[in-house]
């Protein structure tokens, strides 16, 4: 189907922007501001939330816990997106997916802060910081009452490649493994799969701001890394021997740059006898978990059902 109408009647507000405004653009930063806006009325479900901080090898990492109203013994270590560079607990990809995943499934779900790349902090900070958030996660997890058995990893985009990144360093230190690794349009490897040609050509006519070219990957690759060359493979787990990982859930987006990585993925967890489901959200763009589930947004409330649904029936082997 084409882009959800909402979305794309708002694209005028910034198809002027050649990227993401600088911090001094008041101008595209209103605009986009616009742009993001909720499509209609949202209020948060009712859960209990709670700040900690976790022991890490870079210091400590804050997370931010989401406690239901009745829980199932389930639990979700979530992370969220931003190409390694951006993003928060407060933006709605952490906030209002570790919220509603929270109150959907019945799970406790610590959303991770972990540290972003800049010109000092590079591979494998971020990654530490989740590795050592998961290990804290299982550890406490009767604290937290969360069943060991029933924790779950996940993250959209950026944050998808470092729960995965996360679950292959558990696997092969023999740490305790996820029950499910739970993926919203992960971003897995370096360069990106190609789109099949009907979407590439629909894609052209988004605004460049909403498109990862090349370059944009190339970029955000080496902001992490420092380099393009000699790449770890859990820096790109799409790279890495699949074998023995927990069972995954994927989530793309319709119109996505990065869809072919989430798809690739799937087509190799598959052939490394991972048991591996996915959806595609329809009419919508990478990111679609930023913007909250509202009513005539139905696509991402049926991402959050199938995220939920998973993570609710999560168990790792015994």
């Amino acid at each position: 189907m084409p882009v959800h109408p909402l979305i794309a009647a708002r694209f005028p507000l910034i198809q002027h922007l050649p990227n993401w405004p600088e911090p001094d653009d008041e101008a595209g930063i209103r605009a986009l501001a616009a742009y993001l806006e909720p499509h209609g009325e949202y209020r948060l479900p009712a859960v209990a939330v709670e700040e900690r901080h976790v022991d890490g090898p870079h210091g400590p990492v804050r997370v931010r816990l989401y406690r239901p109203q009745t829980p199932t013994g389930a639990g979700l270590l979530w992370n969220h997106g931003g190409g390694f560079v951006g993003g928060d607990l407060d933006m709605p990809e952490a906030h209002v997916v570790a919220a509603e995943l929270a109150a959907r499934a019945g799970a406790v779900v610590a959303s991770v802060e972990y540290r972003l790349a800049t010109d000092t902090v590079r591979y494998p900070v971020p990654l530490d910081d989740v590795h050592a958030a998961w290990l804290w996660f299982v550890q406490e997890a009767g604290e937290l009452g969360v069943d060991p058995g029933r924790a779950a990893i996940g993250g959209a985009s950026a944050g998808g490649n470092l729960a995965v990144a996360a679950t292959l360093r558990a696997r092969d230190a023999g740490e305790p493994l996820p029950a499910a690794m739970l993926l919203a349009y992960p971003a897995l490897h370096f360069p990106t799969p190609a789109l099949d040609d009907p979407i590439a050509a629909e894609m052209r006519g988004l605004p460049r701001m909403l498109r990862f070219t090349a370059g944009d990957i190339a970029f955000l690759t080496r902001a992490y890394l420092g380099r393009l060359t000699d790449i770890p493979a859990n820096l790109m787990p799409g790279l890495a021997r699949l074998q023995g990982l927990p069972p995954a859930v994927v989530v793309l987006s319709e119109y996505d740059d990065l869809r072919g990585s989430g798809e690739l993925f799937v087509e190799q967890l598959t052939e490394a006898a991972v048991p591996v489901s996915s959806t595609v959200a329809e009419g919508m763009l990478h990111g679609h978990l930023n913007l909250p589930p509202v009513d005539d947004m139905a696509e991402i409330g049926r991402s959050l059902d199938v995220l939920a649904a998973a993570l609710g029936g999560a168990e790792a082997p015994r």
